[in-house]
């Protein structure tokens, strides 16, 4: 098939709505998941850090206990020592007080004591703790590492029944030291544990909470431009019903006002259709005129005008007809009209006979190949369709051209399933393939193509097959040489059982 009216080529899928974008969909799930876990997450781990600073405090707090326990226990150290030293190299007589003995058991292997003299000389008790010497007869305090454990020391200088002596109390058991493994076993380590647990779990919910949501998006992202039937709003939250019902109150504006412009097409194209009617018949009737010698041999009218203006109603007249088939065409008007079995081979021969004398008056050759196929759909609508491609092809393929007119069965291409196809091909120059994408839009011819037209005809055969759920496929009918030659245009449906 030649260039012509409203033809798009390259096999294109249909659309059927606004296209979802899988990254679209990721982002906005995951938006408001990130937002709602952040929200839901953040104060517990405001309090995993409160519990953090608390325990912190109550270390504090127990490391204070321990000096003021070190230091209660100081002077009852002092009493332990009972009796001085017999000779200058032995150690005085030790008797442990038994609060001061009490502590060491309990502490085994983390508390000690160490009795010396003035001059920091040991006297009594552990020697692993380094001594010192204070200046003023008042407790102090202080550190000591030991094999990796910090020591709390108390000194104090003290006079005994053996003298003044330096006693020295140590404890192992620092709160403080132990603090980092107590946050991270005690606080740490199950707050951890409780905010994965926690993540998980609203993680769970709010994807079940959500789903209603996404699935109202995928709803409104699938729907064809041409369905603007309203939402169920009792399959939505509570929280999106508002707008739902604002989405709602649009599409019936958007309705409203694109069948207004249906009615008003349909309208005037049956306004058009009468006085057309009978202006092409008058048209007619002086052509046949025109050619006539008058009485006294003169031409009555010119005829190179009357042909010019029989053409010029054939095509208003036309444009007139497409108008109506393609308002008629919409699938909003088809709803209430049930489904019929069409017999596609039966359409074939009745088309091939209403193109028959436009083929031969061109010297071309009108071929049909037809076998059993049927379809559920509307026959008035398919008529048209084929009566548009077989215009086409006649029209815009060079005198002497061929033109086959295909109907038929075969395998579905997924399994289990059969389907009919519906097909028109001509050996035409064909479309460009720069212009396949726009020659299935309204009123669109390509540049430089021949002939009459409105750029209408296939915008009403892809219109007709969208509304039976199938698309128009345009391909060269065939490659010589390397170079692509011919139009096809092929219609697939499901087979009507």
């Amino acid at each position: 098939m030649s260039p012509t009216e409203d033809r798009r080529g390259v096999p294109m899928t249909p659309v059927s709505g606004p296209i979802s974008s899988p990254v679209k969909t990721v982002a906005m799930k995951s938006g408001l998941q990130q937002r709602l876990l952040l929200l839901l997450l953040a104060p517990l781990g405001l309090f995993v850090v409160v519990s953090v600073y608390f325990d912190y405090q109550a270390a504090g707090d127990a490391a204070l206990q321990q000096d003021q326990q070190l230091r209660r226990l100081a002077p009852l150290l002092a009493d332990s020592v009972v009796a001085p030293a017999r000779a200058p190299d032995e150690s005085p007589a030790i008797l442990l007080a038994p609060p001061v003995e009490e502590f060491i058991k309990e502490r085994t292997g983390f508390a000690g004591y160490r009795i010396s003299d003035t001059n920091g000389r040991f006297l009594a008790g552990e020697r692993w703790i380094d001594v010192v010497v204070p200046s003023t007869r008042e407790p102090e305090f202080h550190s000591m590492e030991v094999n990796g454990a910090t020591y709390r020391v108390v000194v104090q200088r003290v006079r005994t029944v053996a003298g003044e002596l330096i006693l020295q109390l140590a404890d192992g058991s620092d709160a403080r030291q132990h603090w980092l493994r107590s946050v991270f076993f005690k606080v740490l380590l199950p707050n951890l544990l409780l905010v994965l647990a926690a993540a998980f779990a609203v993680n769970w919910a709010v994807t079940r909470a959500l789903r209603p949501l996404l699935t109202l998006k995928d709803a409104v992202e699938r729907r064809s431009p041409r369905d603007l039937s309203a939402i169920d709003p009792r399959n939505t939250p509570a929280e999106v019903q508002p707008l739902v019902a604002s989405l709602n109150r649009l599409f019936a504006l958007v309705n409203d006002q694109a069948e207004g412009q249906r009615r008003f097409v349909a309208d005037a194209a049956h306004q058009l259709r009468t006085p057309l009617a009978g202006l092409q018949a008058q048209v007619e009737a002086w052509a046949q005129a025109a050619g006539a010698p008058s009485a006294r041999g003169q031409v009555l009218l010119s005829a190179e005008k009357v042909m010019r203006l029989r053409s010029a109603t054939r095509r208003t007249s036309q444009l007139a007809n497409q108008l109506l088939a393609l308002s008629r065409a919409d699938a909003s008007n088809l709803s209430g009209q049930p489904a019929q079995r069409v017999d596609l081979k039966d359409l074939c021969e009745s088309m091939l006979a209403l193109h028959l004398d436009a083929a031969s008056a061109k010297g071309m050759d009108l071929g049909l190949e037809a076998s059993f196929a049927q379809v559920s759909g509307h026959e008035w609508l398919l008529r048209e369709l084929l009566g548009n491609l077989v215009d086409n092809a006649v029209k815009y393929t060079a005198p002497g051209g061929t033109v086959t007119v295909r109907c038929g069965s075969e395998p579905a291409a997924s399994a289990g399933g059969a389907q009919v196809f519906l097909e028109v091909e001509d050996n035409g120059p064909g479309i460009a393939p720069p212009e396949r994408a726009r020659v299935l839009e309204r009123f669109y011819r390509v540049p430089g193509t021949v002939g009459e037209g409105n750029g209408l005809g296939l915008a009403i055969a892809d219109e007709i097959a969208r509304v039976h759920g199938a698309q128009l496929v345009l391909t060269p009918a065939g490659v010589r040489d390397g170079v692509a030659w011919g139009l096809r245009v092929r219609l697939t449906l499901d087979a009507s059982i």
